[in-house]
């Protein structure tokens, strides 16, 4: 799910560079005019502005909407590039992803860049691009603005009513995204994001592209490479989306992950009982945490957090094992416990509050159409009652969250076999162990599939998305990847995951955008 996004200080590891010819230029494309470099949205330049990157330039790119009919009906993307440092002309080009589907990834080429090392800078153009749909794109989705304004209904439903009452809302998102957007619908799928991805490489005169992707973006990136293996140089895929199970079964994945993460949290809070005096064990803790949502279905804090909005908010620990994040979701809880509400409201509006609809319009119109779903509503209530036994905290919000796939427009199309390509490129990947959003599965169902590719390992790790979060061994052999190809000596090595985190004095500053997320959900 969109969320504001977690503090992100980490600095690459800076690694000596040679001097790199430049990459090959391809044969102009009629096709594909270049892109003409410009000022980028403000929104795009003051998220550069978080990680210090002061050039970032914007583009349009105009692709078919429907790659069968080339010369037909035209969307546009927008494309952005931070131009290498160093001297002469670039190495080549970084294409960069952050997930979701539905992030955008203009700004997120400034990030990657700017948490980069020097060294790399000063070889590679970063290029960033919001896929079709999303963020400046045209046309950009957005079905009902309104989906998300607090307070929902309670995602754990206690009455057939109330399951009622979320499929009849799920039933009207799909219908509001049919009006507005009719057959572009039949043509969001992530095999037209790769199309896209080619007509970028087209329009920069690039024979060949480097790509690094995070979250859904590995599972994009591996869908390219599958599908253009020649115009592939070096790819790195972070917290990896497990192809087998797209989409449905990953979500279920989801369900358990975060789960375990969320006690992890829990734990944690516990550990610091002297700080929060939420409770002393991590049993305590969960339970005040479920004792909460139910007096926020009476009484919801400060007229916005409701159950939904406190499940939303909490998610996030599973994504971020950060002081700042779990500092800022503790003290919500220890406010809560003393009789405040203020400090429940500032997390929700940091880290849960959705405040647009594009990322979910865009989630839906993807992942409802790379694969038919289950369309049968008593297959996923049963599921969701499974898994809800074992692991409650994410599966009633996450069938929620999916279930306009229930009843949604666009037609389905049949997921590319991962792989399924002789001469594919060396690829690298990075998975935590305790991954929430992409499971450590995800990771080495990838591996095993993209043959010749390598797999990092960051063990106990907590945060989804690895690589320039502070881990400099990790980074090391991202950096030695790009400047030259340098592959781990082993087909599979292991990195230790940073220390948890210690409580923060403050943990107000949980800065920047959907773009750093990179999320399934």
């Amino acid at each position: 799910m969109k969320r504001l996004v977690a503090l992100t200080a980490a600095i690459g590891l800076g690694v000596l560079g040679l001097a790199a010819a430049p990459a090959a230029q391809a044969a102009p494309d009629p096709h594909i005019p270049p892109v003409t470099w410009g000022v980028c949205p403000a929104g795009v330049q003051a998220y550069a502005a978080i990680f210090q990157v002061t050039t970032i330039q914007c583009g349009r790119v105009d692709v078919p909407e429907d790659y069968a009919h080339p010369q037909g009906k035209k969307i546009t993307l927008e494309v952005s590039r931070v131009p290498h440092t160093g001297p002469g002309k670039a190495k080549g080009v970084v294409l960069v992803n952050p997930g979701g589907p539905g992030g955008s990834g203009t700004g997120f080429a400034a990030r990657v860049f700017g948490q980069g090392s020097a060294a790399i800078q000063a070889v590679y153009d970063f290029i960033g691009f919001d896929p079709r749909g999303v963020g400046d794109s045209t046309p950009s989705l957005n079905c009902d603005t309104n989906y998300f304004k607090p307070v929902r209904a309670d995602y754990v439903p206690s009455s057939k009513a109330e399951i009622n009452a979320w499929l009849l809302k799920s039933k009207g998102y799909a219908a509001a995204c049919a009006t507005k957007y009719g057959s572009l619908l039949d043509h969001m799928k992530s095999t037209d994001w790769a199309r896209d991805m080619d007509s970028i490489r087209k329009s920069l005169g690039e024979r060949k592209i480097n790509y690094y992707g995070a979250s859904y973006g590995t599972y994009l990136g591996a869908v390219y490479a599958t599908m253009f293996p020649h115009r592939v140089n070096r790819m790195v895929l972070d917290s990896n989306v497990r192809p087998s199970g797209v989409w449905y079964d990953d979500n279920i994945d989801q369900d358990y992950a975060f789960d375990r993460n969320l006690n992890i949290f829990f734990g944690w809070v516990a550990k610091y009982d002297s700080i929060y005096h939420v409770g002393t064990t991590e049993a305590a803790v969960r339970s005040f945490y479920y004792a909460s949502r139910t007096a926020l279905k009476a009484v919801p804090a400060g007229g916005l957090v409701g159950p939904s909005e406190l499940d939303d908010t909490y998610q996030y620990g599973g994504y971020r094992a950060s002081s700042a994040v779990w500092s800022l979701l503790a003290k919500g809880l220890a406010g809560y416990k003393a009789g405040q509400t203020q400090p429940l409201v500032d997390a929700f509006n940091a880290v849960g509050a959705t405040p647009d609809d594009n990322t979910f319009a865009v989630y839906n119109a993807v992942q409802c159409t790379d694969i038919q779903w289950p369309m049968d509503w008593a297959k996923w209530n049963l599921d969701t009652r499974h898994v809800y036994k074992t692991a409650p905290f994410l599966a009633w919000g996450n069938a929620w969250f999916n279930a306009p796939c229930l009843y949604w427009a666009g037609k389905a199309g049949t997921p590319v076999h991962i792989g399924d390509i002789r001469h594919l490129p060396g690829i690298l990947l990075f998975q935590a162990t305790l991954d929430a959003a992409t499971p450590f599965n995800g990771g080495v169902e990838m591996h095993s599939l993209l043959k010749g590719s390598h797999l990092v390992v960051e063990d106990g790790g907590k945060t989804h998305g690895v690589v320039h979060r502070g881990n400099l061994p990790l980074d090391a052999y991202y950096d030695a990847y790009l400047l030259d190809g340098t592959m781990p000596a082993q087909d599979t090595v292991h990195v230790p995951a940073l220390p948890d985190p210690v409580p923060a004095a403050s943990a107000a500053r949980v800065a920047g955008s959907v773009a750093d997320l990179g999320i399934l959900r």
